[in-house]
């Protein structure tokens, strides 16, 4: 076994799915609706300093690491079709991308949020269907990401939810791409 990935990207990754899924608990009718601006701010927080630790952070932490060009990500997609894609010890073409995706959706459901605390934008109909939208458009990218969790986890055999709670892969072997 190797570590892969950190004590902060895992803080951070984890920090991210209990805030979001505390906006997302704080919408319906359980008494948590103080919740919602708190986790939001929460959430802006880990955006940042995941943006900071993808360019400062250690190898498999690093965007340059994981984010390929899109015919990288064309390349691998038609190998993964093929069902002949290498394992990846950090992330591959595909999750790389989600990862931008996620932060990117994350960021902008949160920037909107906070807009509509400002003078200028209380209360403002269009910011509030934006701000949904990015809302249930970042539910949609979370289904994705757990799905290709579970078929990777699947296709590579290796527990990646407990990579991520461990920071620990089997070594590379083969083709791995490390």
């Amino acid at each position: 076994m190797i570590q892969v990935w950190d004590r902060l990207v895992r803080l951070l990754h984890w920090t991210l799915v209990l805030a979001v899924a505390t906006t997302w608990l704080s919408t319906m009718d359980l008494g948590l609706g103080w919740a919602h601006e708190r986790a939001g701010y929460v959430a802006a927080a880990v955006v940042s300093g995941r943006l900071l630790w993808g360019w400062v952070g250690r190898r498999y932490a690093r965007f340059a690491q994981f984010v390929r060009p899109p015919s990288e990500v064309l390349a691998y997609s038609r190998q993964v079709w093929r069902r002949q894609e290498p394992r990846h010890i950090g992330h591959n073409p595909l999750g790389g991308w989600m990862v931008l995706a996620l932060l990117a959706c994350t960021a902008g459901t949160a920037f909107t949020g906070w807009l509509q605390t400002t003078d200028r934008y209380w209360g403002s109909e269009p910011l509030e269907f934006v701000h949904t939208g990015l809302a249930w458009t970042l539910l949609g990218l979370i289904a994705l990401h757990l799905a290709g969790v579970v078929f990777t986890s699947l296709r590579h055999r290796e527990n990646l939810v407990r990579a991520m709670i461990t920071g620990r892969k089997p070594a590379p072997h083969g083709d791995d791409v490390a």
